[in-house]
């Protein structure tokens, strides 16, 4: 699987991703491992075999939900609702995005506490009033009936996932001499290498007690510079219960290798994994396809050097096609993973992963696109290359709804949409969103933490390139119904709306930061008043601004019963700015007066609008205090204000000593 010369360092770039695949398909005929002539030869006898027969079935089969699904097709998503998992009590539903994750952990762990409590207690729940009978909301049993020593008393155990159980009552079954059957033992060692050799965690039941292992995990915390792949070798414990009881087996099959062997490398075994195999091999067995996908998945963790990596996969791909074991789906990606972790070689060889996948009838998943999406991303250093290689595959995955066939097909989207906010690609960003928006495929967005990275990344982007109207658009039909914005969101908004002059619609974003729970950071509301105080607008805008101004006074004198946020010199400057502008002159002087108490130093520019504010009013004796105030803080505005005051007031004989002292000297008298 040599790369040829010409090929290597080969660049993407639009219109060549299908070209490159076709002319790799050219050259897997020549070069692939087998499977593409055996999949035909056996297509080939099954057309011979086959008659001319057409089977009309009798009639047709509706699922029990098609009239739900039907009627679900009628409705779209309200954009002003709340999330739909959190509607059935409106008054606790999340408003930000703090609510949103306390209000899911609570939702999970009340429906763990009652499943837990139901398993538990299935004596209380014996009736069954629900029409029609649904088998999964009725309690499991959980609870051991049979105590003797039988094969069927051991099945009940792994039934249940009771590890420790199940191997006590195997143990007490070889020392009676009972044979146990060859199905019972190796579902016995699936039971232990699933969850290697400890007792599951039961949903909200209480957490089993481990001093061994509180201490082990004591040394972990401790261990601070520790490798994380360090740590998961440490799960699978040496001469555990699996291999005790495969050496005691008498006859040991394939099934039986392959339950150690995915178990090792599930629990971070991965070089002992490769002596299992070696040892399967030395004894003339043959391996299935769980086991290679499992040592495929290994593979870059046993070497160091990319080639050397490569070549394992290599090795391993020959010994399919010489053991006659057909890849999957999870054989591709498994090795598009595996060669993320391969350097430079990465990028040939995934096209030449996916040109066999294709040559041997087998749709790439979702998984299979991130994998080599990141191989690109990591090559690419520009970015460029992500783009060309992205835009090819939304071209081939127009139109599709996608059903989930590997754990990391919720992966694929957030990446995609990464990739277009670094390389700013608004057209590209709309491609992915609208893939997304085709049937179920947001089902494949992942959890709700993998939904905000990709929403956020998508908002982000809207409002770096898009126009405000369109920004404002997607705004309101994406928040809060399927997003709530972090800090950052907001922030982009913020430029959004300067960058297309609409700062008059400042003070609503701000009702929207309060709800949202972001009036607590300090950046973002002083990014706020920064752009309502910058420019001067009409008296409408600057009545709403001065209002708003008002509110976030409120915020930082501790609204709500929260904590009061630090006063800061911008913030008092911006806001006392903007309650002149509005006129609020009362208003304005009560928050000049916070400079003093706070222990900041107003700005001179500030002091002389303030000052003019005084001459519209007619108000001598606080133009007096407004001077008065600047000499306290020692501004060198001080007799420039002294100077004013005198010129352009009508003072009484003692004000104007008091003035006059301060324009000669620019200090207060004692």
């Amino acid at each position: 699987m040599a790369v040829p010369g010409r090929l290597v360092g080969h660049h993407i770039h639009r219109n060549s991703f299908s070209f490159l695949i076709h002319h790799y398909q050219q050259l897997w005929t020549h070069r692939s491992f087998g499977w593409t002539a055996a999949l035909r030869q056996q297509a080939a006898e099954a057309n011979k075999e086959s008659t001319d027969t057409i089977v009309i079935p009798r009639k047709k089969t509706w699922s029990k939900e098609a009239v739900l699904e039907a009627l679900g097709s009628t409705v779209s998503r309200d954009p002003t609702a709340y999330p739909y998992q959190f509607q059935d009590d409106p008054y606790l539903s999340p408003r930000t995005s703090s609510e949103f994750k306390l209000y899911s952990l609570s939702q999970e762990s009340g429906k763990s506490a009652a499943k837990y409590f139901v398993n538990s207690n299935p004596k209380f729940f014996t009736k069954d009033f629900a029409e029609p009978h649904i088998p999964c909301l009725m309690p499991e049993t959980v609870a051991l009936l049979l105590e003797e020593v039988s094969e069927e008393a051991l099945k009940e155990r792994i039934n249940l996932r009771k590890v420790k159980a199940a191997v006590d009552m195997y143990d007490q079954l070889l020392q009676a001499g009972t044979a146990v059957s060859v199905e019972t033992t190796h579902e016995m060692l699936d039971l232990i290498c699933l969850y290697g050799d400890r007792d599951p965690v039961e949903e909200g039941g209480p957490q089993p007690e481990d001093t061994e292992e509180s201490g082990e995990e004591v040394r972990r915390r401790k261990s601070r510079f520790r490798r994380a792949s360090d740590l998961l070798r440490t799960t699978w414990r040496e001469n555990n219960n699996a291999e005790r009881i495969f050496n005691l087996l008498p006859e040991r099959d394939t099934r039986c290798y392959s339950a150690l062997i995915r178990g090792m490398v599930k629990h971070g075994a991965y070089a002992k994994a490769f002596s299992m195999y070696t040892d399967m091999l030395n004894n003339r067995m043959i391996a299935d396809i769980h086991i290679f996908n499992a040592l495929i998945t290994a593979a870059p963790d046993v070497r160091d050097k990319y080639n050397e990596r490569w070549d394992l996969l290599t090795e391993l791909l020959n010994q399919m096609r010489q053991q006659k074991v057909q890849p999957d789906l999870l054989t591709f990606n498994s090795i598009l993973k595996a060669l993320r972790r391969c350097g430079s070689l990465a990028k040939t060889q995934a096209l030449y992963t996916l040109s066999e996948m294709k040559a041997l009838g087998i749709a790439p998943s979702l998984a299979s696109f991130y994998h080599i999406l990141a191989v690109f991303t990591k090559a690419a250093a520009s970015g460029q290359g992500s783009t060309d290689i992205l835009q090819e595959m939304i071209s081939e995955l127009a139109g599709t709804s996608f059903t989930c066939q590997d754990p990391d097909d919720v992966l694929f989207f957030s990446s995609a949409m990464r990739v277009c906010l670094d390389n700013k690609d608004l057209e590209l960003c709309y491609k992915v969103h609208s893939l997304v928006e085709r049937g179920e495929n947001w089902r494949l967005l992942g959890d709700s933490y993998q939904q905000t990275f990709y929403y956020g990344r998508f908002f982000n982007l809207l409002c770096l390139m898009e126009h405000i109207d369109e920004v404002l658009k997607w705004y309101r039909r994406l928040i809060p119904s399927v997003y709530y914005p972090n800090p950052q969101g907001l922030r982009d908004l913020l430029q959004a709306l300067d960058t297309d002059s609409r700062l008059d619609l400042l003070p609503t974003i701000w009702k929207d930061i309060r709800t949202l729970g972001h009036d607590n950071k300090s950046d973002l509301v002083e990014e706020l008043l920064t752009l309502m105080a910058r420019d001067t607008h009409s008296p409408e805008v600057q009545e709403s601004f001065a209002a708003c101004a008002l509110d976030v006074k409120r915020v930082f004198d501790g609204d709500r019963g929260r904590p009061p946020l630090e006063w800061s010199t911008p913030s008092l400057s911006h806001i006392t700015s903007l309650l002149l502008r509005a006129n609020k002159t009362q208003q304005a002087w009560e928050t000049l007066q916070l400079f003093k108490s706070r222990n900041r130093v107003p700005d001179e520019v500030l002091l002389e609008d303030f000052l003019s504010a005084c001459r519209s009013d007619g108000s001598p004796e606080r133009a007096v205090e407004l001077v008065q105030l600047s000499a306290a803080f020692c501004l060198s505005a001080t007799p420039r204000l002294a100077t004013r005051t005198l010129a352009e007031f009508d003072v009484t004989e003692e004000q104007r000593t008091v003035l006059s002292e301060l324009e000669s000297t620019g200090e207060p008298r004692d």
